[in-house]
């Protein structure tokens, strides 16, 4: 029997024709090959589409931020004056707005109103002791001119001897006991004036207790706090009974870099983002004396522009602008910077050209360039380390459409050599028909159930499977 033969090709089993079409293109004696390359078109160089955008003048801000918390910028704590006495009546809410000399809330005067009608009485009695006085002042100095007069009567009849030296001696005693009694009356009279002065105090002292059991407001603001309750004693708790904000002034007690605290001043224009409020301008009150050692942080006051929802408490962030002026601008994202300082990619005639500069603030997504840049000039939109000086590229205006690249054309496709004499473009020459020996072969093994298995084999450079 004769053996199977096994013709492989490629790594899989093929049908005995294919196969044998195969071998017979692999036979021909002149294979096509190539054109030569130096016939080849020469393929341009690729140049970058990059995007420019011009520098121009616009307005920057030198800004530094801050945060912090709204709290009152004066805060007013309302204690009760007297104590011991039951809180009778509340009279406000918190958040209402109050003016001074509102009632806040009352107090028990039961016992306060009683005191004040004893020191009335007190008082009525010191005016009557005075009145009483003077009338004694009165009666004494009428007694003592009476004591005069006779003294002077008896002392001239003891002179002409019609009257003994007793009478005389008892008239200058009556006379010395009449003044001793006028004198006492004036002290009597100051005695009863001090006591006038006592009640007149006792009577305001109980008087302004009384007025005390009505707590009033020291001054116009909003409530921001009530502690008293009704039915407690005034003065039991250290808590005040109320709090509130002078004019409803509220502003921001904010934190400030230590680095930027020199640039600061009274009156900088401050833009605050107030939670749950929004947007809030404001300018800076107070620049802090001092800095935080640990957080390294000082704390400013900035005063707000009234509104009415702001409240103690309510976070804000936002910024303090220093200042504000017209520079020369380049997208941030034109700006390289290292080690070395910053610089812009100028596009010139076509190429790139690295320029130093001296950038400053940033603001609105724009860079200032303080040094090195002309209004006008283009840079690269966004510049690149892989840029260098004059590298060609494309530009492309920003918010321009690029246009399409150019493709280079394709290459002709590769013919066979003309033979020699022959003129005209040369043709390939036609594939040979198949080797007998092959079709026989193919033949025998489609007739015999022969199979035709691929081998691992590849051709070789020649095209000769092995």
């Amino acid at each position: 029997m004769q053996p199977r033969r096994r013709l492989t090709t490629f790594g899989r089993i093929l049908p005995a024709s294919l196969l044998a079409a195969g071998m017979a293109m692999l036979a021909l004696p002149h294979p096509v090959r190539a054109a030569d390359p130096d016939q080849a078109p020469a393929v341009a160089s690729i140049v970058p589409t990059v995007t420019i955008s011009p520098a121009i003048r616009s307005t920057v801000q030198e800004r530094v931020p801050v945060s912090g918390t709204l709290v009152a910028r004066s805060e007013v704590q309302v204690y009760p004056q007297v104590s011991g006495y039951e809180i009778n009546e509340l009279l406000v809410e918190v958040g209402d707005s109050v003016t001074a000399g509102q009632p806040l809330a009352r107090l028990t005067d039961t016992t306060l109103r009683a005191e004040l009608t004893q020191a009335d009485a007190e008082l009525a009695r010191a005016r009557a002791a005075i009145g009483q006085a003077e009338s004694e002042i009165a009666s004494a100095d009428a007694a003592a001119a009476q004591a005069g007069s006779s003294l002077d009567r008896t002392r001239r009849l003891n002179r002409s001897g019609n009257t003994t030296q007793a009478v005389l001696d008892e008239a200058i005693a009556a006379q010395a006991s009449a003044a001793a009694a006028a004198a006492s009356a004036q002290g009597g009279l100051a005695v009863a004036q001090a006591g006038l002065a006592q009640a007149e105090a006792a009577r305001g002292i109980a008087q302004l207790n009384f007025e005390r059991a009505t707590i009033t407001s020291p001054a116009n603001g909003i409530i921001t706090e009530r502690n008293a309750t009704r039915g407690a004693l005034s003065g039991a708790a250290a808590e005040p009974m109320f709090r509130l904000i002078v004019d409803g002034e509220v502003e921001m007690e904010g934190e400030v870099l230590e680095t930027a605290l020199s640039g600061l001043q009274a009156g900088d224009p401050v833009t605050l983002s107030v939670t749950g409020v929004g947007p809030v301008e404001g300018r800076v009150r107070l620049i802090p004396a001092s800095v935080d050692p640990v957080t390294r942080l000082g704390v400013v006051r900035v005063a707000l522009a009234g509104d009415g929802r702001l409240r103690p408490g309510l976070f804000a962030n936002g910024w303090i602008v220093l200042d504000e002026r017209e520079a020369v601008t380049v997208p941030a994202t034109a700006v390289l910077a290292d080690g070395d300082g910053e610089r812009v990619q100028v596009v010139r005639d076509n190429r790139i050209e690295t320029r130093m500069v001296r950038a400053g603030v940033l603001w609105d997504d724009r860079r200032e360039i303080a040094e090195g840049l002309a209004q006008g000039e283009p840079v690269l939109l966004r510049a690149g380390a892989f840029f260098r000086d004059g590298d060609p590229v494309n530009p492309v205006a920003e918010g321009a459409a690029p246009s399409a690249p150019q493709k280079p054309a394709p290459a002709p496709m590769a013919e066979a050599p003309a033979p020699q004499g022959a003129a005209g473009p040369a043709k390939a020459a036609p594939a040979p028909a198949p080797a007998p020996a092959v079709e026989d072969a193919a033949r025998k093994a489609a007739t015999s159930g022969t199979t035709l298995e691929a081998s691992t084999a590849r051709p070789d450079p020649q095209g000769t499977v092995r």
